[in-house]
């Protein structure tokens, strides 16, 4: 059965006439329900891939990682025009960079709102992380938009813990999703650009097409970790190679899926959700928790082949690479690295090395 997911260009075109203002944010985490409390509708920009970087690179180093100069290279020829608000979460160096540089040449083009996650699990990072979006609310009411109650920030965060827990459930079900793993990626990958009511209508329509046995998808089960997957090449390189991705461990989609809140104040339940997500090397995660997760995850999805797709001169992931490598082969699990320029295509190298790899596996 098919399923009508909008693109992101209908999704923010259907915000405007609906008169919600357009938030561009950079990768990774950040406060979804707070922006739509505020009337916003939250974009991600991941890149986008495929892009002219040459405006991007007149401001940065050669070897600064490919979404950074994307992103950078994006907004300068245009492509943000239409957004109201600029949202930089520091994932990283190269973000955190980003985002001063930014504040510098955007002064009059277009509100930018950096946003720190605090690295580590000290107890204090609750308190820590309530009073930056405290904080982070502030500097978006400067920009003109109303802020809002607690009632509304309740219900922002409910509704995203709703859209967040069908997430979950997409995954755990994937195996009997009659999708491959383009279309796959194309229902859990909109959750980057839809309301979170919004997105929760197209998982429900996706986890009611639950399919006959002899309908399921096949295919030698892999786990995608990393960054992102673009080029989108590669999911149909995994299809046509006989792999199906099982289970997911990428900073844009498995390692957000947050878990509910306990708190009845909403500022501390926003901050108890971020933190709480999956082990993760942008949040300052233990290298001992990345490994544990990543190894159950393979476990609990049946997952026979870890691909690490990465991007060039990803830092917090490179340095945790060598250490989830080990774990896995301690456990009998193959494993590929993948590392790509967004700027690029799929590598024709690429390609063989993955289907090297899967021929030896099924």
């Amino acid at each position: 059965m098919p399923i009508e997911i909008p693109d992101r260009h209908a999704a923010i075109e259907r915000a405007r006439q609906s008169g919600r203002k357009i938030a561009a944010v950079l990768p990774i985490h950040h406060p979804r329900a707070l922006l739509e409390a505020f009337g916003f509708l939250p974009v991600e920009v991941w890149g986008p891939p495929g892009r002219d970087l040459t405006s991007g690179d007149a401001h940065l180093q050669v070897y600064t990682c490919s979404i950074v100069r994307s992103s950078l290279a994006f907004l300068l020829d245009g492509g943000l025009d239409s957004c109201d608000l600029l949202v930089v979460p520091h994932g990283c160096d190269s973000l955190q960079g980003l985002g001063s540089l930014l504040i510098d040449l955007l002064p009059h083009r277009l509100p930018v709102v950096p946003f720190y996650l605090p690295r580590g699990e000290a107890a204090s990072a609750v308190d820590f992380l309530a009073a930056e979006l405290r904080e982070m609310a502030q500097r978006i009411a400067a920009t003109g938009a109303k802020m809002p109650n607690d009632d509304a920030l309740m219900a922002a965060i409910e509704a995203n813990e709703d859209a967040d827990e069908r997430l979950e459930r997409l995954w755990t079900a994937r195996a009997s999703l009659p999708f491959d793993n383009r279309t796959f990626y194309r229902v859990v990958r909109s959750r980057e650009y839809l309301a979170a009511a919004d997105f929760s209508l197209v998982a429900d329509a996706a986890l009611a097409a639950l399919a006959a046995k002899d309908d399921l998808p096949a295919g030698v089960p892999v786990l995608l970790s990393g960054v992102v997957p673009e080029p989108m090449a590669l999911l149909d390189t995994l299809t046509s190679a006989g792999a199906l991705v099982v289970a997911d461990d990428t900073l844009c989609c498995g390692r957000r899926i947050y878990p509910r809140g306990h708190s009845p104040q909403p500022w501390r339940r926003l901050a108890e959700r971020l933190l709480a997500g999956p082990a993760d090397s942008t949040r300052g995660s233990t290298i001992d928790s990345r490994a544990d997760h990543l190894t159950a995850l393979a476990e609990r999805s049946g997952a026979r082949v870890v691909l690490f797709h990465l991007v060039k001169f990803c830092e917090p992931e490179l340095f945790y690479l060598p250490r989830l490598r080990a774990a896995l082969e301690q456990r009998g699990l193959r494993h590929l690295t993948l590392e790509v320029d967004l700027s690029e295509g799929m590598a024709h190298q690429a390609v063989t090395r993955v289907e090297a790899l899967l021929e030896t596996v099924s």
